[in-house]
């Protein structure tokens, strides 16, 4: 697998940033640190000198200087210190990662939020690179601040011993040194190799994830049950999960390789080492002290480089990782927001789409295909089609999601692109079939379509009164301070009916449809097939509910039920990304044309069923 490579430049700027952040995030925490990780790497030099200074005391070989107890005593505090520090600069660690994971998702957080449109949110590729940030960006800092402090520690430990080789005998410690380069050039590459897997392996992730949910979630429960699923998605699910597991099983084993040539070279040093140590000592040229000192020194560099080599390794990994994260927090904006946006003036004359083309990518065909319509101030217009006709790519450019590839589409004359995409959409109300439901309580479940009524239980009452809602969700057993949803409960609350409740999906329709009517007042009222989900009656009691909120407002509305868009000031007929009729209902009908038809259609199902009248 070849992994991503970073220019010198780019890395420098990464950890710059990256270490940046960790500072803005925790500067106490980590300058505190860095103090704990310069002791941590003197304490084991030190404890090795003053056993040296005990052990030639106690068999004679050095005379005079601090008395054998005071050297004792200072062995056992350094000793005592080197027990301490790793739990200290653990606890330190840990509150400095927490600061700074908040940090970082607070800018990857502000980063989605600059893409105002959905053009990179609805690109697979994007996505990817968005879910490795989010599960990995915050890696970066921590692991590039918890790894360099850690290299730290290793240079002075690898300092001290390595200092105590080169006195007692410079050949084995230069070789000691010189052992370390194969290492550090290995480690690297695993590194790069490990994070280009991370990025690899997104894909296989999100399909196994994808056909976990369906094994476990509600949603597809009936149906994997009735039509017997269950198998037939595991065995999807156990696929991508073999796929991913070969991927790691590749890189395991190089590293297996890697690791095990890297240790022999290692011990064949070390065991010089020990043979030159042992012949010097028995011919008088070292002192027991010294023989201590020097086997304690030899492991002591070999683990210094050792540590050393892995993190500079990890270093190099935290980079590469930053890099998603990175990349996707320097993201510009997906649509252009101009800088002197002009105002966005409340609807007089109406909305207006100029020969509008549009197509998801070049590589996409085109969805709609030189689309000419006006939505007047104040008036309905219905949009009708067959599926895949391009109604809901209108919708999406209405609110400005996307830009057209062509053409314009302007508000009282001026083209959507000079204003400010959060102030248009201010103007906007919409119901969108696929409509969210949050794991939120049924009051803020509204408020979300106007989150200053969140502390206003008048107005989210009066919103879901218009929507039918009220009365459905004043019995829930705490009113709308319920949550609509177990999924946070467990333990004793399993079983609580207080603690939370699942609505069905009508009552779903009628809450989605409650922040709709929360902003009823706004100058344009997109209605995207809202009343997909309610039954006959309801839905009858729903569009007379609609046709006095339409009243003298702008409105779009979409439905495939063409009774539904009978009364429209005008219907408007989308076939194959173009407009193939438009006009009012008797127009339409008298026509004879595909509105024509599919009325006749559905109206021939209620009729041909129907009981004879009595």
């Amino acid at each position: 697998m070849t992994g991503p490579r970073l220019a010198p430049g780019r890395a420098v700027r990464h950890a710059r940033q990256a270490l940046g952040l960790t500072w803005r995030a925790a500067p106490a925490g980590t300058a505190g640190d860095l103090l704990l990780a310069v002791l941590a790497g003197l304490t084991p030099v030190l404890v090795a000198g003053l056993t040296k200074l005990v052990l030639d005391r106690l068999t004679g070989e050095r005379a005079g200087g601090a008395s054998l107890a005071l050297l004792g005593v200072g062995l056992a505090v350094t000793a005592a210190v080197g027990v301490v520090l790793p739990h200290l600069r653990a606890y330190v660690e840990k509150e400095r990662n927490r600061a700074v994971t908040r940090l970082v998702r607070r800018r990857l957080h502000d980063a989605v939020l600059r893409l105002v449109g959905l053009v990179r949110l609805e690109d697979p590729e994007f996505q990817d690179r968005l879910q490795a940030a989010q599960q990995t960006g915050h890696l970066g800092p921590t692991q590039l601040t918890g790894n360099g402090l850690g290299a730290v520690q290793s240079l002075f430990a690898l300092s001290g011993f390595l200092g105590v080789l080169l006195l007692l005998s410079p050949v084995i410690g230069l070789l000691v040194l010189a052992a370390a380069l194969p290492t550090l050039w290995m480690q690297l590459r695993l590194n790069q190799a490990r994070a280009a897997m991370v990025l690899h392996l997104e894909h296989f992730q999100r399909r196994d994830l994808f056909f976990a949910q369906l094994l476990v979630g509600v949603p597809a429960a009936k149906e994997v049950r009735l039509f017997g699923l269950g198998r037939f998605f595991g065995d999807r699910m156990l696929d991508e999960l073999h796929g991913m597991h070969r991927v790691e099983q590749r890189l395991d084993r190089r590293e297996l390789r890697a690791q095990g040539l890297l240790g022999m070279l290692g011990a064949a040093v070390a065991g010089a080492g020990v043979v030159y140590t042992v012949t010097a000592a028995a011919a008088g040229r070292l002192t027991p002290g010294d023989v201590v000192i020097y086997l304690a020194a030899v492991p002591g560099v070999q683990g210094a480089l050792g540590g050393l080599v892995s993190q500079l390794g990890a270093i190099h990994r935290a980079l590469l990782l930053f890099d998603h994260y990175d990349q996707v927090c320097r993201s510009e904006p997906d649509l252009p927001v101009p800088a002197d946006a002009r105002p966005v003036p409340p609807l007089r004359d109406g909305i207006e789409l100029r020969d509008v083309w549009f197509r998801y990518s070049p590589r996409h065909p085109w969805v709609l295909r030189g689309v000419n319509l006006f939505l007047p101030a104040g008036g309905t217009t219905a949009l009708v089609g067959l599926n895949g006709a391009g109604k809901s790519t209108l919708v999406k450019l209405l609110c400005r999601f996307y830009d057209p590839e062509r053409g314009t589409i302007r508000w009282d004359g001026t083209d959507l692109r000079e204003f400010d995409p959060a102030a248009l959409r201010e103007r906007l109300g919409a119901v969108f079939q696929d409509f969210m439901p949050y794991d939120l309580s049924a009051a803020e479940n509204i408020a979300v379509g106007d989150l200053t009524a969140r502390d206003d239980p008048g107005r989210l009452r009066a919103a879901a009164r218009q929507a039918g809602a009220d009365e459905a969700l004043t019995a829930l057993p705490r009113g709308y301070d319920t949550l609509l949803t177990r999924i946070f409960f467990d333990g004793p609350d399993r079983d609580d009916p207080q603690a939370g409740v699942v609505l069905s999906g009508g009552q779903w329709q009628r809450v989605a449809l409650a922040r709709g009517f929360l902003r009823a007042d706004r100058d344009l009222l997109i209605l995207d097939e809202p009343s997909s989900g309610l039954d006959a009656e309801a839905e009858h009691d729903l569009h007379a509910r609609l046709r006095e909120l339409r009243r003298g407002r702008t409105s779009l509305l979409i439905s495939h039920r063409l009774n539904a868009v009978r009364d429209a000031d005008t219907i408007v007929v989308l076939a194959d990304g173009r407009i193939a009729e438009r006009g009012r209902h008797d127009e339409l009908l008298a026509a004879g044309g595909g509105y024509a038809r599919l009325f006749t259609l559905q109206a021939r199902g209620y009729r041909e069923d129907a009981p004879a009248p009595m």
